[in-house]
Formats: structure tokens, sequence, C-alpha cells
């Protein structure tokens, strides 16, 4: 929604917003565009009078325990019959099947689907599309290093946009990405999240072909080759040309990789095309880099100029982000920040921390993860059985339980002393400074503003 409002004050409307606990980097972005945040959702704002409110799918008509509406905003945009649409809606008929400054016809959108790496992999797509001179638009659930904004409507005849699963608004319970109607669309992975509106894996995968359908005769689905839930859903039926990714393709049609995540060969049907070497670390990384390439090659950015624009790729804010770094007598001890939320998504970036780390000869260093199980899927407690695993590659694990309904300690039983769970930050904070140790790596994990706690951690360190 932030993006969204940045798309719009480019487009010359003025713009107002409101949310309930905003947190940077979008609440920097927002302000430095002149876009006043409101806190709460109180019905008095209807003073403004908009022409439009555009809800997100946080909003609902849910009630507190005292009866009163929780978002009186939307109950008094309801009885007031002023007009209200979507985000997604409002992004597909005024940006995204719109004309630009440069062109006379829709533009060519290219979406990036999928459970894990939907963000890092658009941000990558929009990089190399920006490199080779096409100028595109693009909205980003993060915030590119490479471009300093989540969202712009840019100037060129693309745009990259970050196509979630999730709902559209209460009165729309299709996936966003159905709004988006990609001439491009990759699908980069899938697994079952989002428990708190999916009921199964099966779900999931028929929204993903609702977006299938939605792809041109002449456009391109492509897809990882690994995931057998995006083979189920093409098997559903499929109508635009297919192209593959993934490791193991050396004697088939598709992309693959050889070599180390930070330094590899691309390889299109077994031949050589391009070669990447950068500073992002992970397979995981990698991959997102083939689906990148793979997309691009679509509207003419060959992969030897995908590959060079990847060399200057910054990753994304929040992405294994260092938040500071604290000198000590014996070793550093360095704060990270990533969004990491999801149980695989966790697994993915401890180990790609941990591999990082024994490449450069320092994998006897210590990886001490904190984390909170913040999103919907983690709070309803569908994946704590998962949580030991995601955390094996972790030397110590600090979990934030505050508002958990379910047992946290007992999820993480299977680590041992291994793990701590804490029911406020200040305790949490008081785990990690006890146990924090010269040359330790401090990775925090959360897809929301984890009270703070990484400026709080530099802070306690240094004093």
């Amino acid at each position: 929604m932030g993006g969204l409002a940045a798309l719009a004050r480019e487009a010359g409307h003025k713009v107002t917003g409101c949310d309930s606990g905003v947190y940077p980097p979008m609440s920097d972005q927002l302000r430095g565009l002149g876009i006043e945040l409101i806190e709460g959702y109180s019905a008095d704002q209807m003073a403004f009078e908009p022409d439009v409110f555009v809800v997100g799918n946080v909003i609902s008509r849910a009630r507190l325990a005292d009866g009163t509406p929780k978002y009186p905003l939307m109950e008094a945009i309801l009885n007031s019959g002023k007009p209200y649409t979507s985000g997604p809606q409002w992004l597909s008929g005024h940006v995204l099947h719109h004309p630009t400054h440069h062109a006379t016809g829709p533009r060519h959108v290219l979406a990036v689907a999928g459970t894990h790496g939907k963000t890092t992999t658009t941000a990558m797509l929009a990089w190399i599309l920006e490199h080779a001179g096409l100028q595109p638009g693009f909205l980003v659930g993060g915030v590119p290093l490479n471009f300093g904004v989540s969202a712009r409507l840019g100037e060129g005849n693309t745009f990259v946009i970050e196509a979630d699963e999730y709902d559209t608004a209460f009165f729309d319970k299709r996936s966003k990405f159905v709004h988006y109607r990609p001439r491009t669309a990759v699908l980069n992975n899938l697994e079952f999240d989002h428990a708190d509106i999916f009921d199964d894996l099966a779900a999931i995968e028929r929204q993903f072909h609702h977006l299938v359908r939605t792809v041109p005769s002449q456009g391109r689905v492509v897809v990882n080759a690994a995931e057998a839930s995006l083979q189920r859903v093409l098997a559903q039926g499929c109508w635009s040309e297919q192209l593959l990714f993934g490791n193991g393709l050396l004697n088939k049609a598709g992309f693959t990789a050889y070599g180390e995540p930070h330094d590899f060969h691309v390889l299109k049907a077994g031949e050589t095309v391009a070669h990447v070497q950068w500073g992002i670390s992970g397979v995981h990384n990698q991959l997102n880099a083939l689906a990148a390439i793979a997309a691009a090659e679509h509207v003419g950015v060959a992969p030897q100029a995908a590959a060079r624009a990847l060399a200057e790729f910054q990753n994304v804010k929040r992405r294994m982000e260092v938040r500071g770094v604290i000198p000590r007598k014996g070793g550093d001890i360095t704060v990270y920040d990533d969004f990491a939320h999801h149980p695989t998504a966790i697994h993915t970036t401890v180990d790609g921390l941990r591999r990082q780390l024994q490449s450069s000869g320092r994998g006897s260093e210590r990886i001490l993860a904190i984390f909170e199980p913040r999103s919907n899927t983690m709070k309803l407690g569908t994946m704590t059985a998962q949580l030991p695993w995601s955390l094996e590659q972790a030397d110590l694990a600090f979990c934030h339980a505050g508002g958990l309904d379910w047992d946290a300690r007992a999820a993480l039983a299977p680590m041992g002393e291994r793990a701590q769970v804490a029911g406020t930050i200040a305790q949490l904070l008081d785990q990690v400074k006890a146990a924090a140790r010269p040359g330790d790596h401090l990775l925090c994990m959360s897809n929301g503003g984890f009270g703070g706690i990484h400026a709080k951690l530099l802070e306690a360190l240094k004093a």
C-alpha cells in the first residue's frame, strides 16, 4: 500500500494514508514523498473528502470485544456511499494497463510470484531492465538499494511487479495477482503459507492457476523446475510459452547455473550464455537470479547484459542487511536485519549466512538467530514443528513469543539449551546480551518492526 501511495503521488495526485504502527523503511519513504501518515483508522478522516478511498487487505469488518468496529473509517466509508476500491484494482486501472508518457498502449507487465523470494527477484528484474535502458516502472514489497524507493511509474513500456497471492480486500477474496494480467509471469516457488486464508496447499495452487490463466498466448511463464506444486499448477492448463529454470537442467531446455552462488555460469539448454559474479550469497539467490534473467530475456534483454546488471545489484533493505558492527577484541559483532518469517525462509536465510561464513574461512564464527513468529501463518501455530529444522544451522536461537497462543518453548524443545524464549523485547535483549561474544553474527528475522530490536541491540552492545 505504501508503494501504491508513492505511485499515486508521482502521478500527481494528493495522497494521505492511515495505518497502525507504520515503521521504517516505508514510513521514512512516504514522509519523504510528502505523504501524510495518520495513525489509526478514525472516522474523522472522512473530513479529507478524497475522490476515492483505496482499501488495503488488512482492513476488515471486524469488531472489538465491546462491539465497536475495529476499523471505524471503513464503516464510515460504507455508510457514506463514497467511492472505494482495492489496491490491486486501482493499480490495474491507473498504472499497469494505462498508457505511459511514451507509450500508446498498455504496458508489458512482468509479475513475480512465489512463496519466497518475490521481493528480491522483483528487485533484480527491475534493476536488469533499468541497467538495459528500458526505464521500467516497478512496485516492490521492499526498498531495492539500487533505486532507494519501492515504487516508481517509470518512463518505459515495461512494469515489474511483486505478485502476491494474498487476498485482495475484504470485499474481493481473489489473490492480488489476478488483477495484474502479466505478459511475463515468474512462478518462483510454491508451498503452504497464509494459513489464515488458505485451507491447504491445493487452495493456493488454484490461485496460482488463476494467474496462469491470465497470461496471453504470446506471453511467457517462467517456472522453477524443482517445484512439484508448480508442476501441478501447470497441469491444470497453460496456454503460454513455458521456460524452466533451476539446478540440474544441464541437458534440458531452460536456464540453470554452474558454480558457486556468488560466482557462476548461466546455461540455457546446456549452452553457456552468461557469467554472474556478485556480492550476493545463497543458492536461493542464485535461483532468483536465473528467474530474473529468464524473465528479462522475454523483453529483449540478453542473458549477458542481465549478468552485467546483476554484478551491480545491491539487494533489498531488510534482506541480510547489516545494521551495524560492534568492534570487539577477538572479533567484531555484526547485527543483521532480515525479513524471513516462514520456516523455509528462516532456514534459507540462516543457511545462506552459514555458507557465506564458511566460504570466507570464518565457519567457526557463531550465528545467533533472533526471531519472532509474527506472520498470520506463524501466529496460528500451523508450522511450529518446522521451527527446529529452520534453525538447525544456528548456534543459538532466541524467540520473541509475546502474544502467541501456542507454546514456543515446547516447539523449540528439540533444540535443547540452544534455544531460549522471551515474552518481551526487553527480556529478549537481556538474553542476547548475556550470550553474545566477540565474532558473533546476530541475525534478526521478522516481517515487522520487531520492536526496534536492531537499534536496541547495537546500543546495548556498545554500552
